[in-house]
């Protein structure tokens, strides 16, 4: 069993959101950006928390299909 932390990043007009998450915090991170968007006083809009959470998601399919083990088909 592999753990792991993941860094998610955004940079804009001059301020850094730094997330750090692990895969059983996935859940919280995405509340997370969906208060950041919703929070007036941050430079932080829906677009962008559209964008990180489609990436988390991408990146955790991806770790998915890491994990599947590999079969290789016998040839004739």
């Amino acid at each position: 069993m592999r753990t792991s932390v993941n860094v998610l990043a955004l940079v804009k007009d001059g301020e850094r959101y730094v997330f750090l998450y692990d895969e059983n915090s996935v859940s919280t991170l995405l509340q997370t950006l969906g208060r950041y968007a919703a929070d007036p006083e941050l430079n932080f809009s829906w677009y962008d928390a559209a964008v990180l959470s489609q990436k988390v998601r991408r990146l955790q399919k991806s770790d998915r299909d890491d994990d599947t083990p590999i079969s290789f088909r016998k040839s004739a």
